[in-house]
């Protein structure tokens, strides 16, 4: 098997992992289609070898920008897309100290991803995102300055090569990976139905450590992060306690 071989499976099924693995399980003849878009694929030294310890690891990342990010410390910070005005300072906080040594890894959304990009690139340091539909899409328009600085400085990745459109079921089978290439994952506010919490159990699958911001009894903006507290997840109460992450 060859990297382009995958990359003109990826092209030929839009990313969609089953009809790649069905197509290679089958070992049907693979047609070599031009690829213009930069690729990294399971064959080559740069994939991240936390993503080959998924039950279904990406068989090719399609990605924008600085590749060698891969290889450093990474972290992974999710949250609510409609955050409180509390869950924003919360989130631009603990990012800004979690940048001083770890590449930042969100989904690129509204909410808490965006914030986390954004105060990465302000403090210094260095984030990638995780897209679930092609690079030629920007989603959501209001982060295209982000996406463009981070195509030039930082990384954005997805399994989906471009013309691939948006999808719902894109979304939860990208959390997998958010999941995957973070040591640990930091969830800041999220209620107890979100995809933030598809992305927490993808990481306990994978035994990743869990940190959550606790919120006052009622909340419903933080129910998600209170009953992860409650099942076992580390509580991040204060500055000093992000620090010790570090």
């Amino acid at each position: 098997m060859k990297p382009e071989e995958l990359a003109s499976l990826a092209c030929l099924y839009q990313g969609n992992w089953n009809r790649i693995h069905t197509h290679l399980i089958t070992q049907r003849k693979i047609e070599i289609i031009p690829v213009e878009e930069p690729y990294i694929t399971c064959l080559d030294a740069l994939y991240p070898a936390c993503l080959k310890e998924l039950e279904c690891p990406p068989y090719v990342l399609f990605c924008r920008g600085n590749p060698a990010l891969l290889k450093k410390r990474m972290i992974t910070i999710v949250g609510s897309r409609e955050l409180t005005l509390e869950g924003a300072c919360i989130t631009e906080e603990i990012t800004a100290v979690l940048a001083e040594k770890y590449v930042i890894v969100s989904g690129m959304a509204r909410g808490a991803d965006g914030i986390s990009h954004r105060t990465a690139l302000a403090h210094g340091g260095h984030t990638i995102g995780v897209c679930g539909h092609g690079l030629d899409t920007v989603y959501p328009k209001e982060n295209r300055d982000l996406y463009q600085q981070m195509e030039k400085t930082d990384l954005i990745l997805s399994e989906y090569p471009v013309h691939t459109p948006i999808a719902r079921c894109h979304f939860p089978w990208r959390n997998r990976i958010l999941a995957a290439l973070g040591e640990a994952l930091i969830v800041t506010q999220a209620k107890v139905k979100s995809g933030t919490m598809h992305t927490v159990a993808e990481a306990l699958k994978l035994g990743r450590d869990i940190y959550c911001v606790p919120y006052p009894f009622g909340s419903k903006e933080g129910s998600g992060c209170n009953l992860l507290i409650q099942e076992g997840a580390d509580m991040l109460y204060d500055t000093e306690r992000v620090k010790d992450l570090l």
